[in-house]
């Protein structure tokens, strides 16, 4: 094996660049060498790249973008016992602590010191080779492609997604934005057990693809009376669970008046400001549960069961494939062709 890798390596605002990168090694018993075969671009990295930040992340050093990521085990330390050389797997991105509060209770996404791939200053996955624990290395089930292991991580988004929110069997869920985490939730919510999914978009080829995925209606956003409509599909009771992928003040203050007396709000998308108004009256009187999702934990497993079942498909969300020396035309065409592509992947 050569001593280095090609790596897209973000050194600040609009400043991507192709690089020669040392191969990482093992460093622990317990670590895992993977060749990296695909990366699905996120949203994040594209606001890395156009901004140079996410909230209070801020890109001060060169990093290497991308963490959503399926490969093939090259290596593996002495302790590992799950996988070996030449098996394909799924890389969960954040390694928290294990020993905090958070971790010990099962929540571990919202682990204090966890690193994330691609979260600065700790370098992701647009790059040939990564090493990460065994525990947060999954292999694929044998008729599941890299692309689809790759998907596993927004996929777990939804998943978390359906279940902070309580979604069962019968349950009427809205999701608003049919990007690409918002087809991922809407397809979490059915296999969840949801009956009715409504899905909100201005963008009439992404609810066109969101029917195609299961939304069993569909609301343009841009023309429709969102309110009105939701209204009229439930009869005048309001939706289970309104799941927010949309990331738009708009859009979270319109979540907040779908649901029926008691149901719940998932807001899963980020505005660009910090604090929004809160209609706290409202919510007081509707008993509303208003919840937040922060990536995912323990989804990993039930994700893969699913798409390896049949029951979710991520294949089809994936539209458009770069190799890695393109990974900038990867990421500018996922930021400047939304209404064309779903989610564009990386390939090595």
């Amino acid at each position: 094996m050569a001593d280095t890798m090609k790596a897209a390596v973000l050194h600040g605002v609009e400043d991507l660049r192709l690089e020669q990168r040392p191969i990482p090694r093992l460093e622990r018993p317990e670590d895992v060498l993977i060749r990296i075969r695909a990366v699905g671009v996120c949203g994040s990295d594209i606001h890395y790249y156009r901004q140079g930040r996410i909230g209070d992340f801020v890109v001060e050093a060169p990093m290497i973008l991308g963490h959503e990521a399926a490969g093939e085990v090259v290596e593996i330390g002495p302790e590992v016992a799950n996988v070996k050389p030449g098996d394909r797997v799924a890389i969960e991105p954040g390694v928290p602590c294990r020993k905090c509060e958070a971790c010990r209770t099962g929540r571990y996404n919202l682990c204090p010191d966890v690193v994330f791939m691609a979260t600065p200053p700790v370098d992701g996955a647009f790059c040939e080779y990564v090493v990460m624990p065994w525990d947060y290395v999954f292999p694929l089930p044998e008729h599941l492609t890299f692309a689809e292991g790759a998907m596993m991580e927004p996929l777990s988004v939804g998943f978390h997604a359906a279940r902070r929110g309580g979604v069962t069997v019968g349950d009427v869920v809205a999701v608003l934005g049919a990007g690409p985490i918002g087809i991922c939730a809407l397809q979490a919510c059915r296999a969840f057990g949801a009956t009715t999914v409504i899905i909100t978009d201005p963008v009439p080829q992404r609810l066109d693809f969101a029917r195609k995925m299961g939304a069993t209606h569909t609301i343009n956003a841009g023309s429709e009376d969102v309110a009105a409509r939701v209204a009229d599909i439930t009869g005048g009771r309001g939706v289970d669970c309104v799941v927010e992928c949309a990331g738009a003040p708009n859009t979270l203050a319109l979540g907040l008046s779908l649901p029926r007396r008691g149901g719940s709000v998932v807001v899963v998308g980020l505005p660009a400001m910090d604090s929004l108004a809160l209609p706290v009256g409202y919510v007081t009187r509707m008993e509303l549960d208003v919840k937040g999702v922060f990536r995912y934990a323990n989804c990993y497993p039930r994700a893969l069961a699913a798409v390896a079942a049949g029951e979710v498909d991520v294949q089809s969300l994936v539209t458009h494939r770069y190799p890695l020396d393109q990974a900038l035309d990867a990421l500018l065409f996922a930021d400047e062709h939304k209404s064309e592509c779903m989610k564009v992947l990386v390939e090595n």
